[in-house]
């Protein structure tokens, strides 16, 4: 098999370490045999080129299930940039941002949706195609298109801004739909053109101009037809939701992860580990989102959620609720993923079980057997962080070797 152009057909990976994400285990010396894009073992004689990486401890690359690499990043004027950007200066600026990403370590992304006028085309999928294909540098992305809400409901834009009613309108191509037909329609359509996740809002946010945050926007009815529709096609449901109460009637319809859950209660964390709901809870939004110029009332809502959403991690950790990290990149800035890692441990949450959120977890939130572990016949991604994680996390906000695929895009 001829290797990809820019790998090598066969090297080995010499380090001080590697972390065994199953067991716990730091394993010493940290030795990866690579072939073509794939780990070929662990341990044993090298093979083809050796790269000596000396201290750093080896970690599986790292997994962001709740980014949006299309937003944010050099340039962007917040929401003006709604009204401004066009298709192709916010692909443009995704360039930066999926670099920026890679090179902190996450090679692997869940891309959660658009809600920005586009003409219906799913950028997201076209940005994953490109990286794919070479033409940038960036993290494996599992596309969700357009975000779909209801009329007025969180991520249609004009919840953020007090936009006329001809400013704006985004069609149902692009996420806004209204009814059991509407909802279908939509989640059909993003599948159609590539969508690999279904992203969907149950509930308000903190950002939401008007309403409680945590008020429930789509009735059972449309819920139960959104996951109708994923099911059937095999891909899972991202629901952003906060309030308990909102969160509880998702579980019920079937949706598959709980994107933030701030408002989450007992009640509601009993049943999500009773129905195997994930959740990617975003809890650094709740130290670093900066709110200081936006709205009185938004800036109350921040007041009163963030720091139940420091609580409430913790809570549905210790009762076995399923986490997977998620940034929301670029509330926090894109490049710094690994903050949401090192905050779940402020939380509360063991290194070890952080690390595998970012990891094994993730892996299996997005149904892929061939990452997650250094492990033999897994995919080549890997990255080495200057010590042990498992005693200071912090190593992770600072990786000094990022490779995907078996090719190499840092090494310091």
């Amino acid at each position: 098999m001829t290797p990809p152009k820019g790998i090598p057909p066969a090297r080995t990976l010499r380090a001080a370490g590697l972390l065994d994400v199953v067991t716990g285990e730091i394993i010493r010396p940290g030795i990866v045999r690579i072939e073509n894009e794939r780990i070929v073992g662990i341990g044993g004689d090298p093979v083809g080129e050796v790269l000596d990486l000396g201290d750093l401890i080896l970690l599986p690359g790292l997994m962001d299930m709740e980014v949006n690499l299309l937003m944010g990043g050099r340039g962007e004027t917040g929401l003006s940039s709604s009204v401004t950007d066009d298709p192709p200066l916010r692909v443009l600026r995704a360039v930066g941002n999926s670099r920026r990403t890679l090179r902190a370590g996450f090679t692997t992304v869940r891309n959660l949706g658009l809600f920005v006028k586009t003409g219906g085309y799913l950028l997201d999928v076209a940005l994953g195609k490109a990286i794919d294909a070479g033409w940038i540098d960036g993290p494996r992305i599992v596309p969700a298109g357009h975000a779909i809400t209801p009329t007025g409901g969180h991520l249609d834009p004009t919840m953020f801004s007090a936009f006329a009613p001809d400013v704006l309108k985004l069609t149902l191509e692009e996420g806004i739909a209204n009814g059991v037909d509407e909802v279908r329609k939509a989640v059909r359509y993003q599948i159609k053109h590539g969508a690999q996740v279904i992203k969907i809002c149950v509930s308000g946010g903190v950002m939401s101009l008007t309403g409680a945050p945590g008020a429930q926007h789509y009735s059972d009815e449309e819920l139960r037809a959104i996951v109708d529709e994923a099911h059937r096609r095999g891909l899972k449901v991202a629901a952003h939701t906060h309030g308990a109460e909102a969160v509880k009637h998702a579980v019920d319809a079937g949706i598959d992860c709980i994107e933030h859950g701030f408002l989450i209660d007992d009640e509601t964390i009993e049943l999500m580990v009773a129905a195997g709901t994930w959740l990617v809870p975003t809890t650094r939004l709740a130290d670093a989102m900066d709110v200081s110029k936006a709205a009185p009332a938004l800036q109350a809502k921040a007041a009163e959620m963030f720091p139940k959403a420091r609580s409430s991690v913790r809570a549905a950790y210790e009762a076995g609720v399923r986490i997977a990290v998620g940034t929301d990149a670029p509330a926090i800035p894109h490049g710094r993923n690994a903050d949401e890692i090192v905050a779940l441990v402020e939380r509360g949450i063991t290194p070890l079980d952080a690390l595998r959120a970012a990891t094994i977890n993730a892996a299996e939130l997005i149904d892929a057997d061939d990452r997650g572990r250094l492990a033999e016949g897994l995919l080549a991604d890997i990255i080495g962080v200057p010590g042990d994680p498992l005693q200071d996390i912090t190593v992770t906000q600072n990786v000094r070797f990022v490779m995907k695929g078996g090719k190499v895009y840092v090494q310091s």
